[in-house]
């Protein structure tokens, strides 16, 4: 069992995470991350993504998240548009297509269950 953990967000030091080129819509976004606790089967993860300005798609998984800075506008398929800030929690449903516009770099920490095999 991995121990109990505290991680500052804000100055938590952060990997690339390059998006596939078919994602960026527009401008030069640039993806970095940390995962700070994986489950043993790779199905959850919980810890720390940002991303600079740009447009964006993506596919989610099922998660949850909280903005700690920046802002962007976040459009569902088919489903609401969410204009998301500092504060904001923001919950996807796995398999949710969406179109983000990051307006500032956004950093927030993040829970994501990609549900059962």
């Amino acid at each position: 069992m991995t121990h109990s953990l505290a991680v500052h967000v804000p100055d938590a030091r952060l990997e690339p995470e390059p998006l596939a080129p078919e994602q960026i819509v527009s401008g030069t976004p640039e993806v970095t991350g940390r995962v700070v606790r994986e489950s043993p089967d790779g199905r959850r993860a919980r810890g720390v993504r940002q991303i600079t300005p740009g447009v964006v798609t993506d596919t989610g998984a099922d998660e949850m998240f909280v903005v700690l800075g920046g802002s962007a506008t976040i459009e569902g398929a088919g489903g609401p548009t969410l204009t998301v800030g500092p504060g904001d929690l923001v919950v996807l449903r796995e398999g949710d297509r969406t179109t983000w516009t990051v307006h500032e770099t956004l950093r927030r920490a993040y829970a994501t269950d990609l549900g059962r095999p």
